[in-house]
């Protein structure tokens, strides 16, 4: 596979535009989000790992993808390999990513177990030391809980920060919901807020993307977001 693979593998599995550090809701994950900033902005000296891990919903994408969108704007090259699209792939999706500035590798879980995946990770893992690049994964757990058959690996996984993403509550979810309208333009009222986390989705990632199909659905038909108009939009009885 030819060095420019990376990057043309980033652009077919493509990055969330709205998934920046800015839209992140980051009560409880501050220390996170300082981390990552620092790991980021360091002179490319020396090589640096993290491990994010967290429930489903917990962000880890989120923050993978605006990793991988801050490292552009710095005028540095990174790919986001979201793993539980690609496991059905061969391990040459792993080629050549020593020539990246930073690597992020999602939902890790789902090549776990499988000797080749396994064996191509501990494979990334030394190449990019050797080349003092920035490795991001993400995870269902913390290193030492995830189901790792090879030792090499699971002593790899255990080298850098690793940090727990903290779960929003109802309370947090209404204010990650109404801060992601305000960045839409969108006025979100708080009992329309309430109203979509108690009768739709509980993800997050489902919340946005309600969120996204309110704020098409209002601008066609220039109208305010009410309860009415809400439940006629999304054709919830």
């Amino acid at each position: 596979m030819p060095q420019e693979a990376p990057a043309q593998l980033a652009l077919s599995v493509g990055l969330r535009d709205d998934a920046t550090f800015d839209n992140f809701h980051n009560v409880g994950n501050e220390a996170v989000l300082a981390q990552l900033d620092e790991m980021l902005l360091a002179d490319p000296v020396a090589f640096r790992y993290m491990l994010l891990w967290g429930r489903e919903d917990s962000g880890r994408s989120h923050l993978l993808q605006a990793a991988c969108h801050a490292t552009a704007a710095a005028g540095k090259r990174s790919v986001f390999l979201p793993m539980a699209e690609l496991a059905a792939m061969n391990t040459e999706v792993f080629d050549n990513l020593e020539h990246l500035d930073l690597v992020c590798i999602d939902d890790i879980d789902h090549v776990l177990g499988r000797p080749q995946w396994e064996e191509a990770l501990f494979n990334v893992f030394n190449r990019l030391r050797n080349h003092a690049r920035m490795l991001l994964i993400s995870a269902s757990g913390p290193a030492h809980a995830l189901s790792v058959d090879l030792p090499d690996l699971a002593s790899r996984l255990a080298w850098g920060v690793t940090y727990h993403l903290h779960p929003l509550d109802d309370q947090e979810k209404l204010q990650a919901l109404k801060m992601r309208a305000r960045q839409r333009g969108m006025e979100l009222p708080d009992e329309v807020a309430r109203y979509i986390l108690h009768r739709g989705s509980r993800a997050m990632s489902g919340l946005f993307a309600t969120l996204a199909t309110l704020d098409r659905a209002s601008l066609s038909a220039q109208r305010k977001l009410t309860i009415p108009f809400v439940r006629e939009a999304l054709g919830w009885s």
